[in-house]
C-alpha cells in the first residue's frame, strides 16, 4: 500500500512539503548515495572542461554534473552585452564566468569560503577576473544595488547539510530558498528576471509555490529527464519574471 500521507511542516521557515513522505523518503536515499559518491569523485579536487572554459573545483565545493549544462548554455543564451548580473550561489565559479564572457558586471556569491576562493581562481583562469566581483554573502546579505539578471541553481533537498561540500546540495527545511524567492523582487531591476534550476529529486512544488507567492512567472526554457531506481527525475532551467 502507497504511503500518501505528508511529511510534516517545519516552523522555522513555514515549509510545507508538497511531497508525500513515500515520495521524500526516496528522495533522500538518492541523496545519501550521491552524496557518497561525491565525497569518493572529489578526493584533492578536479579540474573540468566545460563549455569552453576550464574549472579547477575543490573538494569542498560542487563539481560539474551531468546536467549542469543545462543551466549553462542558458546563460549563454540569456546574458545580454548590458546586463548586470548576480550568480547567487556561484560554488565554483561556473555561471558567474559564464555570465562574464557576455557581460561586463557580474556579482558572483556563495556562503561557502572555499566556494569563494575557487570563483576568484576560476575567473582569473579563465580571463574573466576584471568583469567578476565574488563575495561571501548569506543570501543577498553582502549584495548591494539591484540586477537585470539573477542567476540561482539551489540545493534541491530540505536536509541538514553535514559539511561545506553538502552545503550545495542540502538547504535545511528549505530557509535559503526561501529567503532568496522572498527577497529576490527587490534586488532585480523593473525588467529583470532570473534563471532557476531545479529538479524533481527535491521538493519542485514548494519551489513554484514560493514563485507563486511572490509574483513570479516560470518559464521552461531547458529540460531533461533521467531514470534513477525506475523512476523518472525531470531537471529544468526556468527562465523567471514577474507576473504581468
Amino acid at each position: 500500500m502507497t504511503d500518501t500521507s505528508q511529511p510534516s511542516a517545519t516552523a522555522e521557515t513555514g515549509y510545507q512539503p508538497t511531497v508525500t513522505a513515500a515520495h521524500a523518503k526516496q528522495i533522500h536515499r538518492w541523496h545519501e548515495d550521491a552524496y557518497q559518491s561525491l565525497r569518493e569523485e572529489a578526493g584533492a579536487g578536479q579540474t573540468f572542461d566545460y563549455l569552453g572554459l576550464t574549472l579547477d573545483v575543490p573538494p569542498e565545493v560542487m563539481p560539474i554534473t551531468p546536467v549542469s549544462d543545462l543551466l549553462g548554455e542558458a546563460v549563454l543564451a540569456e546574458v545580454k552585452t548590458c546586463d548586470r548580473v548576480l550568480d547567487m550561489g556561484t560554488g565554483s565559479g561556473v555561471n558567474a564566468i559564464l555570465a562574464a564572457s557576455r557581460a561586463t558586471d557580474v556579482v558572483a556569491v556563495d556562503i561557502n569560503p572555499r566556494a569563494v576562493e575557487a570563483a576568484r581562481h576560476n575567473a582569473a583562469r579563465n580571463g574573466v577576473s576584471e568583469r567578476v566581483d565574488v563575495r561571501r554573502s548569506d543570501v543577498f546579505s553582502a549584495v548591494d544595488g539591484d540586477f537585470d539578471l539573477i542567476i540561482f541553481d539551489p540545493p534541491f533537498r530540505w536536509f541538514a547539510p553535514r559539511d561545506l561540500l553538502e552545503m550545495a546540495a542540502t538547504d535545511a527545511n528549505y530557509g535559503t530558498l526561501t529567503t532568496f524567492v522572498r527577497a529576490a523582487g527587490r534586488q532585480l531591476r523593473a525588467n529583470g528576471r532570473m534563471l532557476i534550476f531545479f529538479g524533481t529529486s527535491g521538493d519542485i512544488g514548494y519551489l513554484r509555490q514560493l514563485l507563486a507567492e511572490e509574483g513570479f512567472t516560470p518559464e521552461v526554457v531547458a529540460t531533461r529527464d533521467v531514470m534513477k531506481d525506475g523512476m523518472r527525475v525531470d531537471y529544468y532551467t526556468y527562465r523567471v519574471t514577474r507576473t504581468a
